[in-house]
């Protein structure tokens, strides 16, 4: 199983694949793709604004058409329509550099629309804000189905994602189902975070992860004897990194390890591996409010585990795409090796036999998914069956 590559860049193919495991429409995907073909071979970074303005055009298509079923007391399928609305908006939006126009409007609109799209559809998923030592951090939380008191994990972004599109990666949903669940969250250097609030990475994770957990404990619905914590593609740092210095948390498990982002970026300055998002280095720069690629790469340093996993005394559980192009295969041996003290620990690489082969499953989220919400429901007391 590979990757659809519809362009001739992997970045932009990436956003393609982003958009159809996240519920975008195959015919509206090409109807917007096939004027901007041209745009990408002139490189990840250039036509960027092209690639905005047909996603931006076909989101207001959607939008419109959604007002016409909202009219008509149609709010459910204006529901759908609104849903790849956002989805498209935030696409699009990921794909622009910082400071470029209409990037931080395209936020605030899809942000506007995903709200709306979960008044009308009666989408099992509610805003909160959990506050920070500074600032807040914006969440999503999804409630598990006929539980009194659930298991909840605790799902964030990895360094260009949202909590929409954790939401939309079907993660929440699937363990739903299995009695569990979910709050995604926009940590600092992420999603409404870093967008709406200047608020960068912090590579010690457990200072944001200990108030989602104080703000889940004091909920009546939740056990707090029963807290997991995962994270996706970056979030391979955020999530062990949490669980080594979080003592509440119960199990962990990352989809797409990370063990040591530090390296990876010397590896990129070589060229070595995909990017994930276009103008890539203005990105990181702006997530870890850095001052130039210099400064970068000294904060950089501390996105490393390397040290720290021995601390690590729950269930975890490691997964990676065998043909990932970010982040070697290589890094998720090694987290595995060095959770030295968990009482359990697993390491599950997808493979050609069953698809997700590519970066956090970018070809198909669907194994990957239900791998690790199976691995929590056993973990943390829900249900397979």
């Amino acid at each position: 199983m590979a990757l659809f590559e519809y362009f001739p860049n992997y970045i932009w193919n990436l956003s393609v694949a982003m958009a159809l495991e996240s519920g975008g429409k195959i015919g509206e995907i090409i109807d917007m793709c096939q004027p901007i073909r041209d745009a990408a071979k002139a490189g990840a970074d250039a036509g960027t604004p092209q690639f905005l303005a047909q996603w931006v055009q076909m989101a207001e298509r959607l939008i419109g058409l959604a007002d016409e079923d909202d009219s008509r007391g149609r709010a459910l399928s204006a529901s759908d329509k609104l849903e790849r609305a956002a989805l498209y908006l935030l696409v699009a939006e990921r794909m622009q550099e910082q400071g470029s126009p209409e990037k931080g409007s395209t936020y605030v609109r899809a942000r506007s629309v995903f709200d709306r799209s979960t008044a009308l559809g009666r989408i099992n998923r509610r805003r909160v804000e959990i506050p920070l030592s500074r600032g807040t951090m914006a969440a999503l939380y999804t409630a598990a189905r006929g539980a009194e008191r659930s298991p909840v994990v605790v799902y964030c972004n990895g360094l260009d994602s949202c909590k929409e599109l954790l939401y939309w990666s079907g993660l929440p949903e699937a363990l739903a189902r299995r009695g569990v669940s979910t709050l995604c969250v926009d940590q600092p250097g992420s999603g409404e975070a870093l967008r709406l609030q200047g608020l960068p990475v912090d590579p010690h994770s457990e200072s944001w992860a200990a108030k989602a957990v104080d703000w889940l404990a004091a909920r009546a619905d939740i056990d707090a004897s029963r807290i997991g914590m995962t994270g996706i593609s970056l979030g391979g740092h955020f999530a062990p990194r949490a669980v080594a210095y979080e003592p509440r948390f119960a199990a962990g498990a990352v989809w797409g390890a990370n063990h040591d982002w530090a390296q990876v970026q010397e590896r990129r300055l070589k060229r070595e591996g995909e990017r994930p998002v276009p103008h890539y280095w203005a990105h990181v720069q702006w997530a870890f409010g850095a001052a130039d690629n210099r400064d970068f790469m000294e904060k950089a340093r501390e996105m490393t585990l390397e040290g720290h996993l021995h601390r690590i005394r729950v269930p975890f559980l490691v997964t990676h795409g065998a043909n990932d192009r970010q982040i070697s295969p290589e890094y998720a041996q090694r987290t595995y090796d060095q959770l030295v003290n968990a009482p359990k620990r697993e390491l599950k690489f997808f493979t050609s036999r069953e698809g997700g082969v590519e970066h956090v499953a970018a070809d198909n989220m669907s194994f990957a998914r239900d791998y690790i919400a199976d691995w929590f429901a056993e973990q943390l007391g829900g249900v397979t069956r």
